[in-house]
């Protein structure tokens, strides 16, 4: 059985005016298909970098990152963007959802640019926002929302697609 992820000596490193950075030093890891992992360290310890290369939003500074068996380095940005829409569901710290548009809507927008048709992507999310427990608040715009149920709203946006991994900053922090 082939890693979904592999990484290969990776580092990050931030340049800070005329200070480096080194956020991530030399990780090495594999993750596979099913498997669960958590990324525990205190405050500043790379948590967040290692999430963020993970979900293909940036690039390490060094070494080799592999998705389903293709290195990252490799993906064109718009192949970048197709496999972060497909393949990766996130929860974002801040849930990061749209303020004017409902927890429809919200969990509908990763179909839409998936290029799914109209009726299709609303009985998918209709779907998956009953199954996190939100079928009587998809009308509901985050602010009519308590922070438990617009994390749930973030945590059905990142299963609609029926991504390969599921990432999610500071899960418990809410």
């Amino acid at each position: 059985m082939s890693a979904l992820i592999e990484f290969k000596a990776i580092k990050k490193i931030y340049k800070m005016g005329k200070t480096e950075v080194h956020a991530l030093r030399g990780i090495d890891m594999q993750i596979f298909s099913s498997e669960y992992l958590a990324i525990m360290g205190p405050s500043g310890s790379g948590k967040s970098t290692m999430l963020n290369i993970l979900g293909m939003l940036d690039l390490p500074t060094e070494g080799h990152y592999y998705f389903g068996g293709t290195e990252v380095s490799e993906f064109s940005d718009a192949q970048l963007a197709t496999m972060r829409n497909r393949k990766v569901g996130f929860i974002f710290q801040t849930f990061n959802l749209l303020p004017r548009t409902s927890a429809l809507g919200n969990v509908e927008l990763p179909l839409v640019y998936a290029g799914m048709s109209r009726k299709a992507r609303h009985e998918r999310a209709k779907h998956v926002l009953d199954m996190v427990g939100l079928a009587d608040r998809m009308t509901h715009k985050p602010s009519e929302l308590s922070g438990g149920q617009r994390q749930r709203v973030a945590i059905a946006r990142a299963l609609v697609t029926e991504p390969d991994i599921v990432l999610a900053d500071e899960p418990t922090g809410n």
